[in-house]
């Protein structure tokens, strides 16, 4: 809890944390280390193991913060969606379509194995630790995403994809897992986990959100450009597209997640209007046939923007909650394992067949970044009633996974993207000299 003056020096510390970053970040950008990493230190200084300002319990603020880690993945996924142009019918899908299908498949399976034989948990909590910690990140992983539209970088764009789709191929293995711990229905035989948590909620939840942004953005440009109307923010586009897509999606009981990934996906692909629609006199400029683009680019940077707040305010939490953190001995074996050789090796297997070069596959296999996704799934978890002990377990295990993630990866994402970037820019260069 906070006192008066805690909070008014919390929020001083926050401010001050914001706007460093904001006139500092050229600098921190130069640096081996994440933003993310700032904010975990900032936070775990104003919490209970620093200066006290502020207490959380994971237990305790449960429905808090799973609010708070759902809608920052929600916002992270719309704005995955919205940074991936490349047509569907592009080879380059298959990349971020295996990884989020049997690189998670081996993820779990993997994970789900460690859990029984190595850490003494029962199959159903096994496989529940499994769905939790297998999808990537889409939140924390930004430093290894497409920067931009046009992006066809094939390292890139798979670690991309992979987070906007397997923060919702997780969710079966989830239900899977809560279903043998006797607090989902499974259905006899598991026909209903096969039949509503496998196949309706994946295909329901990708077919309603890319229909809703395929609406939505069509109905949009037809206002501007066929009628001229001069439409309110563009920013409302994004927030209520969301809001529409997770919420119809849920309704329909499928997997809202994907409904925002393809949303945002949907919305990116909207036509660029008539060649010879041209804004009028008086009429805004965004009514010609630059409005497509021009709302795309206006969402995106708003999208962007809410994205790093909210990436703020859930890192400073986790660096709060280190206070309650039990520490497992086993974890100092299993965060290498899942690292170093689980995460490796769903990558190699998810890949066979893609044209993918050996570089872009060491770094995929590294970049494997564990963060918020991963917390909201705990606390989906123990919202939905497992027992407390277990609810304990499987935070210590996670929050040590997250923090050793944003650690490891925070240090190692500068010098290994600058140097891929490096390598990448050289080969390119060789080829143009060997064409001349």
């Amino acid at each position: 809890m906070l006192d008066g003056n805690a909070f008014a020096l919390g929020t001083l510390i926050i401010g001050l944390l914001l706007i460093a970053m904001t006139m500092g970040g050229t600098f921190l950008s130069r640096l081996p280390l994440s933003a993310a990493m700032l904010y975990l230190a900032v936070g775990i200084a104003i919490g209970p193991l620093g200066l006290g300002l502020l207490r959380l319990d994971a237990l305790e603020n449960k429905v808090l913060l799973e609010r708070l880690t759902e809608i920052a993945v929600l916002i992270s996924l719309f704005t995955a969606g919205m940074k991936l142009e490349m047509p569907l019918h592009d080879r380059r899908w298959r990349i971020p379509v295996q990884l989020a299908t049997l690189s998670m498949v081996v993820t779990v399976g993997a994970i789900a194995l460690l859990g029984v034989y190595g850490l003494g948990l029962s199959l159903g909590a096994a496989i529940l630790l499994g769905g939790i910690l297998a999808p990537t990140d889409p939140v924390l992983a930004s430093d290894v995403q497409v920067s931009n539209g046009g992006d066809r970088d094939r390292l890139r764009f798979g670690l991309t994809g992979e987070g906007g789709l397997n923060d919702g191929t997780a969710f079966p293995f989830v239900m899977l897992g809560l279903g043998l711990l006797g607090v989902h229905e499974l259905g006899e035989g598991g026909w209903r986990w096969w039949t509503v948590d496998v196949f309706w909620s994946i295909a329901g939840g990708l077919g309603i959100g890319y229909l809703l942004g395929a609406l939505v953005g069509r109905a949009i440009v037809y206002l501007r450009v066929r009628h001229r109307e001069a439409l309110r923010s563009d920013e409302f586009i994004a927030l209520g597209l969301i809001a529409l897509s997770y919420g119809l999606a849920l309704l329909c009981h499928t997997y809202g997640f994907l409904a925002v990934f393809a949303s945002g996906l949907a919305l990116r692909r909207i036509d660029d209007g008539p060649p010879n629609a041209a804004p009028e006199a008086g009429q805004p400029e965004t009514s010609g046939k630059e409005a497509p683009a021009k709302m795309m680019k206006a969402v995106q940077g708003f999208n962007s923007q809410l994205e790093s707040f909210v990436e703020v305010g859930i890192v400073l939490a986790v660096g709060v909650l280190m206070a309650t953190l039990t520490f497992e001995p086993d974890v100092l074996w299993f965060v290498p394992l899942l690292f170093l050789l689980i995460r490796p090796l769903a990558v190699r297997l998810g890949l066979l067949g893609t044209a993918i070069e050996p570089a872009q596959r060491t770094l995929m296999s590294w970049f494997g970044i564990r963060g918020i996704g991963s917390l909201y799934y705990l606390l989906y978890a123990i919202n939905h009633g497992i027992e407390p002990e277990l609810a304990e377990r499987l935070l210590s295990i996670t929050l040590s996974v997250v923090v050793a993630s944003v650690v490891a990866h925070g240090i190692s994402v500068t010098p290994l993207m600058k140097h891929y970037e490096a390598r990448k820019a050289r080969k390119a260069q060789s080829r143009t000299g060997s064409t001349k």
